[in-house]
């Protein structure tokens, strides 16, 4: 924590500013999120069929507007467009808990979700631009506070539902209405750097989805983007599996350590990391990693029944307990020097619409990824082989990491050339 707080005060206060927002805005997130599904069911009564829709709205929103809330920024500033984003996110949480009506709830999660759309690539071109050649370490220290919201929302969430749904939702909407009056009065105005050639919207685009290093890049990364994401899906599943008594119990110890890897060795890792490997090969080797933390489920020992001894929970929960652990150190290895990638291929220019394209890719493969792991999982259960899923799981990071390795190889992941790294105001 040291470390943490003496590079934290190595910034610039919009730097802070950004990271005790990402913080915030976790926090209010995860706190009403994880518990909007079973308000719907139990306390409203809607079927299956209207959860999945109020749920599916909010997703489909956040990930197909990506590319128009980059755009938004790189065009009017960051600044507005992550004031909007709050103040979007304000409406929509508060909405979600005082309405009862379908086309209501509709409403609020479509809103819920463009918010994120909107503040997303936003803040993270922001945070690039104001960090320059420091991009890597700010990026790191980010993911910590970014982690941490997601590890503290659940719990002020779960807190919180002991008294009312609503008043979760209450809170997590004055949370956010408190972040649009100190983004207001505190955050400077921020204007990226334009493309090179004029042109409108649409000229934009034809230029980032023309630039094709960072094009195969992006598609390059969707298998890390999956395989993150088992901690929503693989895991939780094995989790019900090994222990059917308690699996809701052990997949809430499964995020909380997932974020605490981060938490705890984020900031080590970067810097174990840089000192050791350029840029692409720490990419390489952290996809790597994460595919390899689906190995140790390899040795699934079975269900651990009700009453069975402390031996057999203990072979049914380390193994996976090593995966989410693995896991997460992969995800923390690549992250910053992903992000940083990002920035380095758009040459500086136009670096929220990069942002916000490779958040729509990466939305797209993790969509289709989950698809498809589910449809293995149900396959490898009626052969009676559950390991077929982490076998093609671990095999899925092996291909993702070989292909950016691949492309490193080929240079096509060299940094090109940005323009003169200054702030400039919009």
């Amino acid at each position: 924590m040291e470390a943490l707080a003496a590079q934290f005060r190595s910034y610039n206060g919009c730097i802070r500013l950004l990271m005790i927002q990402q913080f915030a805005i976790n926090t209010a997130f995860y706190m009403l999120m994880p518990y909007l599904a079973a308000h719907l069911a139990d306390g409203l009564g809607m079927a299956a069929w209207a959860v999945g829709l109020v749920l599916g709205v909010r997703n489909l929103t956040q990930q197909g507007m990506f590319l128009i809330g980059g755009t938004l920024a790189d065009r009017l500033g960051y600044k507005p467009v992550i004031v909007a984003g709050c103040v979007l996110r304000t409406f929509g949480f508060g909405l979600l808990g005082f309405v009862s009506s379908l086309p209501a709830l509709v409403v609020a999660s479509a809103a819920t979700g463009f918010a994120g759309a909107l503040f997303n690539p936003a803040v993270r071109a922001y945070l690039a631009q104001e960090a320059g050649e420091r991009r890597v370490e700010a990026f790191a220290a980010f993911n910590v506070f970014y982690q941490a919201g997601m590890f503290v929302g659940p719990l002020v969430g779960l807190a919180l539902l002991a008294f009312d749904f609503r008043l979760i939702c209450s809170v997590a909407a004055v949370l956010f209405l408190a972040l649009t009056v100190i983004q207001l009065r505190r955050m400077p105005a921020r204007r990226g750097t334009p493309s090179a050639e004029p042109g409108g919207v649409l000229a934009d685009w034809r230029k980032v989805i023309a630039n094709r290093p960072f094009l195969l890049f992006a598609l390059a990364m969707i298998g890390s983007y999956v395989l993150s994401f088992q901690v929503y899906l693989a895991l939780p599943l094995q989790a019900q599996r090994a222990v059917p008594h308690s699996g809701d119990a052990v997949t809430t110890a499964l995020f909380a350590v997932s974020a605490a890897v981060a938490v705890a060795g984020q900031l080590k890792i970067t810097a174990w990391a840089r000192a050791r490997w350029s840029s692409q090969r720490a990419i390489v080797y952290g996809i790597g990693f994460m595919g390899a933390a689906f190995l140790p489920l390899l040795m699934d020992a079975g269900p651990a029944t009700r009453g069975a001894g402390p031996l057999a929970w203990i072979a049914a929960l380390t193994p996976l307990f090593a995966a989410v652990t693995l896991l997460g150190l992969g995800t923390a290895m690549v992250y910053p020097f992903e992000m940083d990638t990002v920035v380095s291929l758009a040459g500086g220019r136009l670096v929220a619409t990069h942002y916000g394209l490779y958040n729509t890719v990466a939305g797209v493969g993790i969509t289709l990824g989950n698809l498809t792991t589910g449809v293995i999982w149900d396959a490898a259960e009626r052969l009676g082989h559950p390991e077929l899923t982490w076998w093609v799981l671990a095999t899925t990071g092996a291909f993702c990491a070989g292909c950016v390795g691949l492309l490193a190889r080929s240079g096509r992941l060299a940094p090109r050339p940005e323009p003169e790294l200054t702030a400039m105001a919009s």
